[in-house]
Parts: structure tokens; C-alpha cells; sequence
């Protein structure tokens, strides 16, 4: 035990609890939830990487990108990809430039903004991403697996209410 009695995992157990480790007994409970969701995320992000690498030689950065032009058959600007992905431009730019190398993605000028480019899944591109979403699909399920259909959409909705807590919460831009 530590000072103040509250009990630490002991470092073996810290491994597996990962960020739930911080917590002692003694933490508030918001805290302890907010450690336990961000390890649950942690391990099922780490596996799906795993997985993604293992089975298609992607990493998790090239799959959300093509999922994102996946949902968008027109294409993207590049600025937009950015936006969506929370990324800088200069990394867009680079997967950009490894996927168009692959026969993944085409870039095409925008109609009416000379400085702008759209970039398109091209047929290939499309089967890929299909493939490896199906595959993610059948991983999350066998993840998750483990939870009840109940347990699930419980989960579901608690989380939806945390959601709406945090929307209506949000500060403006310029006060964060």
C-alpha cells in the first residue's frame, strides 16, 4: 500500500490495467470511470492495429483515412481529410502520396478552386477498404463479444448520455 492506504497495482497487474492503474481505492469515481474507458479503448485500438498490420500491412492511419473517402464516393479536399482525421496537412499529404504510389487514391483538381485537390478511392482502393472494414467489423464484434446484447446497448446509451452532457458543456474555440 501506499501512503494514505490507498491500494496501487502492483507492477505486473499494471501492464495489464494499463492507464487503470493510476486509480487508487480512494479516487473519486468519475476518475476511476474515466481511467477504465480509456483503457478499454487503448487495448481494443492496440489490437485492431495489430490486426489491420498483420492482415493487410496498414496501419490504423491509412484505414481511417480510407474510410473517410469510403463514406464519400465524390471524394475530399485534402483540407477536409485533414479536418476529419485531425491531422496536420503535411501528414494528409504524405498518406496522400503513399496511396495514390499503391493505386489506392486519385487526386484531381477541384472544379472551381485551382488550389485545391479532391481525392477519390479508385476501384481498387474501394475493394481494399472494403475488405479490411469487413475484417475490422468481425474484430469488434469478437472483441466486444464478450458483453450481452443487453450489456451492449446499455453501454450504448449510458455513453450517448455522457456524450450530450459533454456537448451542451463544450466551450467555445477561444476560451478552451
Amino acid at each position: 500500500m501506499k501512503s494514505g492506504g490507498s491500494p496501487r497495482a502492483l507492477p505486473a497487474e499494471a501492464a495489464e490495467l494499463g492507464h487503470e492503474a493510476r486509480a487508487a481505492a480512494g479516487d473519486h469515481a468519475a476518475l476511476k470511470l474515466w481511467l477504465r474507458m480509456l483503457s478499454c479503448t487503448t487495448q481494443i485500438e492496440t489490437e485492431i492495429r495489430r490486426r489491420l498490420r498483420r492482415s493487410f500491412g496498414v496501419t490504423l492511419a491509412r484505414f481511417d483515412y480510407m474510410a473517410q473517402l469510403h463514406r464519400r464516393p465524390e471524394g475530399l479536399r485534402m483540407g477536409e481529410l485533414s479536418s476529419r482525421l485531425m491531422v496536420t496537412g503535411g501528414n494528409v499529404t504524405g498518406l496522400t502520396d503513399e496511396l495514390q504510389r499503391d493505386g489506392l487514391v486519385v487526386r484531381a483538381s477541384h472544379a472551381t478552386d485551382r488550389r485545391a485537390w479532391i481525392v477519390r478511392l479508385t476501384p481498387k482502393g474501394r475493394r481494399s477498404f472494403e475488405a479490411m472494414a469487413r475484417a475490422h467489423e468481425e474484430w469488434i464484434l469478437e472483441l466486444i463479444g464478450g458483453l450481452d446484447r443487453s450489456r451492449i446497448a446499455q453501454l450504448h446509451g449510458l455513453l450517448g448520455e455522457l456524450r450530450t452532457h459533454l456537448l451542451r458543456n463544450e466551450q467555445p474555440a477561444e476560451e478552451k
